[in-house]
């Protein structure tokens, strides 16, 4: 099996950067996987020294089948630097699996993500693989489909971040025109129809929601396990744009989630049971964190 690549982007939380690599380390597969970090800039004088330490830690790493580790002297933001990050990845590899330092994921993790990038490599109608699942009320299938593209623990190949929009605007107003802005958001359920709109107004900056939106109206789709394989621990008020809520909270899934051949297509189960979620919470998951820089 060919064993694809991590990119892993850091900042200042060394905790929850040690956090997420303890868990990647406790994969079979971390021995054969090249490990490549991203660290940003520190914006301010008070972020020095936390940037410092995630960094001199980074150094300590071992237990990966290499370790490279880009610093980035100016702080490009959580957006700028994954864009960025990415495109370059996939200027040299053609497939990747990307993370925050603020995921947590279970031993099975990279085991399901090669399964699949190797899978769907050659279907043009999948643009991601992602890791996380929503906490719903009902069972899900072992793997399935949905519309588009997600932003906690993923991955993908070079040929479907061709797609990637930068453009906000041109975004929403292709979705508008293709009257999808509704289903775009679950039927109205949740925010990421208004989270685009943010972006396009300039009051945040968030790289995800353009690279669901590109995915989305590329009529592509992206593979989840019924089970999730990775934990956000970041939402715990330590970030500089994030609140402190668990209504994301899941338990990991320590189990090998199997990438049998399915329908591309949306599955119905999947999409009512996330709609169920939206309508449930208080609040989706983009408006929680809608002050946080993707």
């Amino acid at each position: 099996m060919a064993v694809n690549p991590v990119v892993l982007f850091v900042y200042n939380r060394i905790i929850h950067t040690q956090r997420t690599i303890a868990s990647l380390l406790g994969n079979p597969l971390a021995s054969s996987t090249d490990l490549i970090i991203y660290s940003d800039g520190p914006r301010n004088e008070s972020d020095l020294n936390q940037v410092e330490n995630v960094r001199q830690f980074l150094t300590e790493i071992n237990g990966f089948k290499s370790l490279t580790i880009n610093l980035s002297e100016k702080n490009l933001g959580l957006s700028g630097s994954i864009i960025h990050g990415v495109s370059e990845s996939l200027q040299k590899y053609d497939k990747i699996i990307v993370l925050e330092d603020d995921l947590v994921v279970s031993s099975f993790f990279l085991m399901y993500m090669n399964d699949a990038l190797n899978h769907y490599q050659d279907d043009d109608r999948v643009a991601s693989i992602h890791g996380y699942t929503y906490p719903t009320d009902c069972a899900l299938p072992e793997t399935f489909f949905m519309p588009g593209a997600d932003c906690w623990g993923w991955a993908t190949w070079r040929r479907a971040w061709s797609f990637f929009n930068p453009d906000g605007e041109q975004l929403y107003k292709k979705l508008k025109e293709s009257d999808k802005i509704r289903k775009f958001s679950f039927n109205g359920h949740s925010n990421h129809s208004k989270l685009l709109q943010q972006q396009v107004k300039g009051k945040v900056d968030s790289w995800a929601i353009r690279w669901h939106a590109s995915a989305y109206l590329a009529g592509m789709f992206t593979l989840y396990p019924g089970h999730s394989l990775v934990q956000n621990i970041g939402n715990d008020g330590s970030g500089t744009h994030c609140g402190n809520y668990n209504s994301h909270l899941i338990k990991l899934y320590e189990q090998q989630v199997v990438v049998n051949e399915i329908e591309v297509e949306v599955s119905k189960v999947g999409y009512d049971a996330f709609e169920g979620f939206f309508k449930k919470s208080e609040e989706s998951i983009f408006r929680k964190i809608m002050r946080k820089v993707f």
